[in-house]
């Protein structure tokens, strides 16, 4: 039985409900999950040189069980592994390696190979890098990014691996930047269930407006021939509270290219509407025909936003006895950021408790709360960033929601509670073990309307 699947609460002991030494039903993955980020680039392939089950495990866990989104053309059952074993803790894993990194060549066909490192091979110290150098001077497409699990999390093996298929794969570069061309970084991929949908929708909306857009991951991608492009971009799009501004600022460093950060994913057409137009003057467009181009876009996409919108008004005027007042949010930081604006600032819907739960480093926290406490004119709120489930269960049960049923955005592990507390959950973030997803989006104009078809569904599903 995958971890995913299991909520039994015996097996950890807790000291009360302030402070645990443990972290209960996982929220992520470790570092080496980064290999979902590889998997993620059209045509590459992770290596893996870790324990055995290692693998299996981060993509069963951050894919599978996790809106059973596949493994794709280089992840699930198609990743190699060392599955390193007493062997190579005594005697080092190096040989193991080098001889499977040559039968992966033989048998695999990819752009690009990643090899990530596992917690074993770290801590004995094999010399990943010499073992990779011989294939790199051969002339094959890979590199390498010690991945082991004591270097934190998924989130931080995604930026470890893109920092090395940067300085060992796409390498220095001196020629022209091309105007209106930018490079995307958001999402985590696989670990956000809805990654896919959401970068389809940010690279629509950006191209609609003008831009040319590397987006990196997913079936919008064109896979390494969009990183080579990376330094000829204008400029990089940090979108989202943190996750991808160390990137940005290593490109920065490396190319001398800028950055503009947008903490905010947009949701809905006011929030989409000021997000174009500020990367509209980042990027210099904001006048002439290409001024005009945008802003045509943008009107068209709203009238088509706002008529759905007008329709779905008769339904919340005359069904309001049904439906929620107070809301929590229980995700990363992107996520529960971008749905508590959306719900409070389109919706009208009060927000009793937000927690997030991606452990950002501890330098963008006053940033990221300084978001929420200004999540709209009149409206504050606090955040806590909290990973563990137990603690995160307590709060959630200390909680005034008033008197009509909460409903809570969160994961599978806030199943049982949404029926304790005779709320409604909408299932966003990992895990999410009760929704089949393939191209759905949360963001932009399209993702929007989803969005509101999920909620509601929901919540007169949960009234009946």
């Amino acid at each position: 039985m995958s971890i995913i699947q299991s909520q039994d609460k015996s097996a950890v002991a807790h000291p009360g409900p302030d402070k645990t030494n443990s972290i209960e039903q996982v929220r992520y993955g470790c570092s080496i999950g980064a290999m979902q980020s590889v998997a993620a680039i059209p045509r590459a392939i992770p290596i893996t040189h870790c324990g055995p089950g290692c693998a299996d495990k981060q993509f069963m866990n951050l894919s599978f069980y996790n809106g059973f989104q596949g493994g794709g053309y280089g992840g699930g059952a198609v990743v190699p592994s060392t599955n390193a074993s007493e062997r190579e803790v005594v005697f080092g894993g190096a040989d193991r390696l080098t001889e499977l990194i040559g039968a992966t060549l033989k048998v695999l066909d990819a752009d690009l190979f990643v090899v990530l490192t596992g917690c074993i091979s770290d801590l004995v110290g094999d010399d990943v890098g010499s073992v990779v150098k011989p294939f790199q001077q051969r002339g094959v497409p890979i590199v390498f990014a010690e991945t082991g699990g004591f270097r934190g999390n998924n989130f931080t093996g995604h930026e470890l691996v893109t920092r090395a298929i940067i300085d060992q794969f796409v390498g220095a570069y001196e020629g022209e930047r091309v105007k209106g061309q930018v490079n995307v970084w958001s999402l985590l991929p696989y670990h956000n269930t809805f990654w896919r949908g959401d970068l389809t929708e940010i690279k629509r909306i950006l191209e609609g407006i003008g831009l040319k857009v590397n987006i990196l991951f997913g079936p919008e991608s064109s896979g390494v021939a969009e990183w080579k492009a990376i330094p000829q971009a204008q400029f990089n799009l940090v979108l989202g509270p943190w996750l991808g501004l160390e990137t940005a600022r290593h490109l920065e460093a490396k190319y001398g290219q800028p950055f503009l950060h947008t903490p905010v994913l947009p949701i809905g057409a006011k929030e989409t509407g000021a997000f174009l137009r500020r990367v509209l003057d980042y990027a210099g467009l904001n006048k002439g025909r290409a001024k005009k181009k945008a802003e045509a876009f943008i009107k068209d996409e709203e009238t088509r936003y706002y008529k759905y919108i007008e329709d779905f008004t008769d339904f919340y005027a005359e069904y309001w006895w049904g439906l929620p007042a107070k809301f929590a949010v229980v995700g990363d930081s992107a996520y529960a950021l971008a749905l508590t604006r959306f719900l409070v600032n389109q919706l009208g819907l009060i927000p009793g408790r937000q927690i997030v739960t991606d452990n950002p480093p501890e330098e963008v926290r006053d940033d990221i709360r300084a978001q929420f406490r200004a999540i709209a004119d009149d409206v504050s709120t606090e955040i806590e960033f909290e990973e563990d489930s137990f603690t995160i269960h307590q709060k959630l049960r200390e909680t005034n929601f008033g008197h009509k049923p909460p409903i809570i955005f969160g994961t599978t592990w806030e199943r049982d509670l949404a029926k304790e507390l005779k709320g409604a959950i909408v299932e966003v973030g990992f895990p999410s073990s009760y929704e089949v997803v393939l191209s759905r989006a949360y963001v932009g104009y399209r993702g929007a309307l989803t969005l509101l078809e999920k909620i509601y569904t929901t919540t007169v599903g949960a009234s009946a």
